[in-house]
């Protein structure tokens, strides 16, 4: 196991390079909100190796992360003249919101079998958009920590994975634990969304959601 630090001396760009070499490697990476697990979406074996550290219930979904707003429409079954427009992409992403959507067949079919649905975000931290970028494709990534422990905003909090990782990549102290991990919001259903994790994110989402596109929320959810 390799601990990269992030550092005003080491560039992003580096780190990000020494990452993408360990193609099929599982790491920890920070991100805006919290550190995180990641591997490549389309690597079967990383996906399960995931949810094998965590301990994690292979019926909890793995969200992913793509570089550029523009890998979203291929990825995801986004109809911009009927469903999510991309003014309202554009406004949520990128930053602390994963949107559900509804998944493409372009998709690892062993990444969340049990639904039609993906987690997507434009990352947001300049590391991870980076790495994205790097990788030219989707990466998966959950947060760094067991699955019955709190997320974690310090490398040195989940310190028991470290073992089972290929790189930890060290940036400090981030996030907020009075607030932590992204936004989730469900625009599967056309004109609606569904708050499905308040997140960091939420004034500034239902603001844009309801205030700027006019968007109902699901009576699921009231």
């Amino acid at each position: 196991m390799e601990i990269l630090y992030l550092c005003r001396k080491r560039k992003l760009r580096d780190g990000a390079e020494i990452l993408r070499a360990t193609v099929a490697a599982l790491r920890a990476v920070p991100t805006d909100t919290i550190y995180g697990l990641t591997c490549v979406a389309p690597d079967s074996a990383a996906l399960r190796g995931v949810y094998d550290i965590k301990g994690r219930n292979g019926d909890k979904p793995l969200a992913i992360r793509v570089g550029e707003m523009q890998d979203i429409y291929s990825i995801c079954a986004v109809y911009t003249s009927v469903s999510v427009k991309e003014e309202l992409l554009r406004d949520l992403l990128p930053g602390s919101v994963t949107l559900v959507l509804e998944r493409s067949s372009s998709l690892n079919r062993d990444l969340n079998p049990f639904t039609k649905l993906i987690g997507v975000r434009v990352q947001g931290h300049p590391f991870m958009r980076r790495l994205c970028q790097m990788f030219g494709e989707p990466l998966a990534l959950t947060s760094a920590n067991l699955s019955t422990q709190a997320s974690t905003v310090a490398a040195n909090e989940f310190e028991d994975l470290w073992p089972s990782l290929a790189v930890v990549v060290d940036a400090g102290s981030i996030g907020d634990k009075s607030c932590l991990g992204s936004t989730v919001v469900d625009l599967s259903v056309c004109g609606r969304y569904r708050i499905i994790r308040p997140g960091c994110a939420l004034s500034a989402t239902v603001q844009v959601l309801e205030g700027k596109h006019g968007l109902l929320e699901d009576p699921v959810n009231q």
